[in-house]
């Protein structure tokens, strides 16, 4: 019999078969578009084909532990917290990456699944997600681990041992195209040996930090996950593919980032103001921690609309939200965001200052994510949606209905 689970308001009843949810980071759609055309991935082409493709609207801001979050919880960030990688405590004043699942406010539907009996395993390239979204799972018998320290895993902490000997190689580098497709591998190799049947797969966007969609070194890394995922449908799964935020470059016409420093530029005019980026982590080759949101913390909030008429004027500024505005607009945590939230245009990033952000790791310059223009994303699912979601389909999908739409919504 099936098995039936819910998890923050929303019941998920999932066919017996395999299913393998996969959050490809950093994947704008013109990646799959470009990839198959080239002919590069022709099993997305086919479940593009047989099943469901369209598109999904993210979180903003499109950041990796936002959108993740709310894609193995199922609901925004004003509900399960998460509102970036990198925030402003308001109990302590200190800026503190959100590595750890007790600043998440509610539980994960991988949780809810392994508790109802679904064999989970959630692997990931990036460790922080891990840390972050892995409770509880493996105390139900699940799996969990990291490309990123797979030599690391242990029966007691990540539901197996020697995790390397799943697909028989070392740990990957995480600044590499390998740290996807090794995860994509374990997948595959779990669902292959019956380990698993609920797989959440979620990757790294380091080669789409660094390639456009028609580099050829970004055609090889899709015809490499292409690869893996023809393994995921061979084993009968549903697979069903989004991604966490999209990717722009982010460059001037000669070639270097084309950033605004908005602390610099605010403490030439007015007094008390801190800004936080929330792109912010471990990963800085990435993307050197600029991105296309940054909130704003004002000494004075009285300032909060002086502040927020200057930094709307500027060219590449996009948005200046007020803390209201952005808990309403954005679905954010209110407590948990600056007194503004400032987005930047298609081409520019915001920073802090000049001191904060090291430059020198980015080579071939930037492209990164965080605002609006990084929040569409694909939505490809294997098998053809049935007439209710067919309609919901063509309303305003997000991609943290992704696991709703595996579950309930196919034929």
């Amino acid at each position: 019999m099936p098995v039936e689970f819910a998890a923050n308001g929303r019941n998920y009843a999932p066919p017996e078969q395999p299913i393998a949810v996969l959050c490809i980071d950093g994947c704008a759609d013109e990646y799959l578009s470009v990839s198959m055309h080239r002919g590069q991935m022709p099993h997305m082409e086919r479940m593009a084909r047989e099943g469901y493709r369209g598109l999904a609207r993210g979180v903003v801001p499109s950041f990796t532990n936002v959108n993740n979050t709310s894609i193995v919880t199922g609901v925004p960030p004003a509900m399960h917290g998460i509102a970036g990688n990198f925030f402003l405590n308001p109990e302590t004043g200190e800026e503190v990456m959100m590595n750890s699942p007790e600043y998440r406010r509610c539980g994960t539907l991988l949780t809810a699944a392994a508790e109802a009996g679904r064999k989970v395993a959630f692997i990931t390239a990036k460790e922080k997600l891990r840390t972050v979204l892995g409770d509880g799972i493996v105390e139900c018998g699940g799996i969990v681990f990291s490309s990123e320290k797979v030599d690391e895993a242990q029966m007691e902490t990540h539901g197996v041992d020697e995790a390397e000997s799943i697909i028989g190689k070392p740990r990957p580098e995480i600044y590499s195209g390998d740290a996807s497709v090794y995860v994509l591998e374990a997948g595959a190799a779990l669902a292959e040996q019956g380990r698993a049947d609920f797989l959440y797969l979620s990757l790294t966007d380091f080669m789409q930090h660094k390639f456009a969609p028609e580099d050829a070194e970004s055609l090889a890394f899709h015809a490499a996950l292409d690869e893996q995922i023809g393994r995921l449908l061979a084993a009968g799964c549903i697979v069903a593919a989004t991604a966490d935020h999209g990717m722009n470059g982010k460059n001037k016409a000669d070639g270097t980032p084309n950033v605004i420093y908005v602390e610099s530029l605010l403490n030439e005019y007015f007094i008390g103001c801190r800004v936080i980026c929330p792109i912010t982590d471990p990963y800085v080759v990435h993307h050197g921690a600029l991105g296309a949101l940054v909130m704003v913390h004002l000494e004075e909030p009285s300032q909060a609309s002086a502040v927020g008429d200057f930094l709307f004027a500027q060219d590449g500024v996009s948005e200046v939200l007020t803390r209201k505005q952005g808990a309403l607009k954005l679905e954010l945590p209110e407590d948990r965001i600056g007194d503004l939230v400032v987005l930047s245009g298609r081409n520019v990033v915001l920073g802090k200052t000049p001191e904060h952000h090291d430059l020198s790791v980015l080579h071939g310059g930037l492209r990164s994510h965080g605002g609006r223009y990084e929040e569409i994303v694909p939505l490809v699912i294997s098998q053809p949606l049935n007439a209710e979601y067919g309609q919901r389909a063509q309303g305003d999908p997000r991609n943290f209905d992704i696991f709703d739409f595996a579950c309930n919504g196919t034929r």
